[in-house]
């Protein structure tokens, strides 16, 4: 599976609405449709792209998102809802964290007012695109060496100081108040 295909069917998945769940089950059974080659090479896909955002550019602007704390999990899960929202938006946030700021579902979470507000379907996690491939093939038949914990490049930076904030993701410190 090149990444085109790859993006086909996340691509796919969003047609068949915003409910995770639902776009998890049609993620499945399209992917149980496929060789195992296939659906293990749909993994390597999600890691490699996975791996373009496994920054800690990304990290920190999740940690703006997330009202000042992003965990370890919480960032894993926060990629892969990246991935969840297309290639367009996936390229332009790998360009660039505080694009963040452009995405509608970014936005709308910043118009709720706070993490307390979001309803569960709103938090940008999807834990279950991460184990997709594994529920169709099994764990063990996808190669080892996968992404399954945030190991991101670049250099950490303290996303709690504002200047910091307004200096590497000011769009987005100023939509979620942490910038003036």
């Amino acid at each position: 599976m090149d990444l085109n295909a790859f993006w086909v069917l996340v691509e796919g998945s969003a047609a068949q609405g915003s409910d995770q769940d639902v776009r998890q089950e049609w993620l499945a059974a399209a992917l149980a449709g496929l060789p195992p080659g296939e659906v293990v090479e749909f993994a390597v896909r999600l890691d490699e792209v996975r791996r373009r955002v496994d920054t800690w550019a990304l990290w920190h602007a999740a940690a703006v998102i997330h009202g000042g704390y992003c965990g370890a999990d919480s960032f894993f899960y926060f990629q892969s809802w990246l991935v969840g929202l297309g290639r367009e938006v996936f390229e332009s946030v790998a360009a660039d964290a505080d694009a963040l700021a452009d995405v509608p579902e970014v936005r709308a979470l910043a118009a709720c007012g706070g993490t307390h507000a979001w309803s569960s379907a709103q938090w940008p996690e999807w834990e279950g695109l991460a184990y997709v491939a594994a529920e169709v093939v099994g764990e063990g038949a996808l190669p080892p060496g996968l992404l399954s914990d945030p190991a991101p490049a670049g250099r950490p930076w303290d996303f709690a100081d504002p200047a910091e904030i307004a200096a590497r993701v000011p769009r987005l410190g100023s939509l979620f108040g942490k910038v003036a």
